[in-house]
Order: structure tokens, then C-alpha cells, then sequence
């Protein structure tokens, strides 16, 4: 990457394990409260129709949940948005793979139409009435620094503000033997051109082939390294205790990224 990509954070969304929400996990990250084991808890999708809600998988309520978490205070259908994932709906995928060795391999409409990457992205529309531009990426591992790099490349170059929604989702067995996800988990960041009075900190990302360091926090660290949209802990910390400075976030193999963060 020739030059540095800039924005200013003015929300933040978040549910993993242990971590139900953004003020829980900013008590965490601060030291403030003990990390607890739990599952991750989904919120349920009111704002989606009722046809709708009825379908919706554990990964819809999650992109859901984050978003609607990170945009709050904004007008949400105007925001472009960016979801990135390195597998998606691990459970619907379970589903279809069992259905098609039975001896009925008929699909069900609903299983079918959220087997799609982009089923979260479909649900958001709906839900929001957005019509502002959207993404769908996926890089696997590196998804959230894939999607973060796609989401500040709109805020400079559309001049336009950006929710981006990074988010995994387990896979039960088999799968999960080859893809050890433990739990679903993701976050949320509404990126912006300018500051306002929304601001939290305004971060710098420039891609580095330098290693990123051991992130000292013993308890999460497990989540962050199994759970790829979590690689962003490192920088949700920083947000979190206030300070300015740098953190390295793993994306894809031999680069990383370095965020520079500057709080209001």
C-alpha cells in the first residue's frame, strides 16, 4: 500500500464469547472487569420483518447486532457498508452438506437463499432500507484486515462514511475439526471522513511486513487467534483505554497492519 488510509471511528459494535456488547467488552479491555467464559449471545432481529426474522440464522442476528450497535446515532440506510467474513454461516453450511448426502437431497428456499456469502449484506438491505453502496468480501483468516482496508478506501476516496461488519461463524462437526471456530463473533466500526461529535479516535493503516507482537492479554487472546474477525482486539483495547499509539494486526501471511490510533 503506497500511502497511509485515514478515517475517524465514531461507533463501535461488538459480540464474541463473553463479550454480549461494546460497553462489556470495553470494561474487559480497560481491566476494569474479569473476561467469563460464556456463549456468545445473539440478539433477536425485531427490526426485520416478521417473514424475515422467521428465517434469520445465528450469523444474520450477529451482522445484525453489531451493526445496528456501531451505527447507533446515525442515519443507517445512508451508510455504505462493508462485510467481510472468512466463512460465513458455518451452521446453514452444516445443514446443506447433511441434506445433500441423505437419500432427499431437496434443498429447502430458505436454507438455499442464506447459503450465499452475501446473505448478511441481503438481510441488512432489508432491514434498513439502505440502498447505499455495499461489499462482500472474504480472505479468509485475513478477512477483517481485508474488509478494514476496503472500508477506509471508500471513506478517502467516496469521501464517503462507512459501517464496516467483520464476522465469523462456527461450524459444528465434522466441519469443525478442519475449521476450529469456537464460537460466532464480530465487530462493528462506523468509519467517517470527517470528525464529530460522535468521534472516538481517528486511526492511521498502513500495511508492514513486520511481525506483529504477542498481544498481552492471556484471557482473550485464545478468541483472537481462533476467531479471524476478533483479530481486531488489538485495536478495540487501544480504543478502549484512551491512549494514543500504534497496535499490528495480523492480516494476511508475511503482512501485517499498522494502526495508528489518535483518541479524541
Amino acid at each position: 500500500m503506497s500511502s497511509p488510509l485515514r478515517a475517524w471511528i465514531t461507533g463501535v459494535g461488538l459480540i464474541a464469547p463473553g463479550l454480549p456488547d461494546w460497553p462489556s467488552a470495553r470494561a474487559v479491555l480497560r481491566g476494569e472487569q474479569a473476561w467469563v467464559s460464556a456463549p456468545s449471545l445473539l440478539p433477536a432481529p425485531a427490526i426485520l420483518p416478521p417473514a424475515e426474522r422467521r428465517r434469520a440464522s445465528r450469523v444474520i442476528k450477529l451482522t445484525l447486532g453489531i451493526g445496528l450497535e456501531a451505527a447507533a446515532g446515525a442515519e443507517v440506510s445512508t451508510l455504505a457498508t462493508v462485510f467481510s467474513s472468512s466463512g460465513s454461516d458455518g451452521h446453514n453450511c452444516h445443514a446443506l452438506c447433511e441434506q445433500l448426502a441423505s437419500d432427499d437431497r431437496h434443498v429447502s428456499p430458505t436454507r438455499f437463499h442464506n447459503s450465499v456469502h452475501n446473505a448478511p449484506a441481503g438481510y441488512w438491505g432489508i432491514a434498513t432500507k439502505s440502498m447505499a453502496p455495499c461489499q462482500v468480501m472474504c480472505a479468509f483468516d485475513g478477512s477483517f484486515g481485508a474488509g478494514l482496508l476496503d472500508a477506509l478506501g471508500q471513506v478517502e476516496l467516496d469521501r464517503q462514511a462507512t459501517l464496516l461488519l467483520a464476522y465469523d461463524s462456527e461450524y459444528p462437526e465434522p466441519l469443525f475439526a478442519k475449521r476450529p471456530v469456537p464460537d460466532c463473533a464480530g465487530v462493528a466500526l462506523r468509519l467517517e471522513p470527517a470528525p464529530s461529535a460522535q468521534a472516538l479516535a481517528r486511526i492511521t493503516v498502513r500495511t508492514t511486513e513486520a511481525p506483529a507482537p504477542p498481544w498481552s492479554h492471556p484471557a482473550l487472546e485464545p478468541l483472537r487467534a481462533a476467531i479471524p474477525a476478533l483479530r481486531a482486539l488489538p485495536l478495540l483495547e487501544r480504543l478502549a483505554q484512551g491512549g494514543a499509539g500504534e497496535v499490528c494486526l495480523d492480516y494476511l501471511p508475511g503482512l501485517q497492519l499498522a494502526v495508528r490510533v489518535e483518541p479524541v
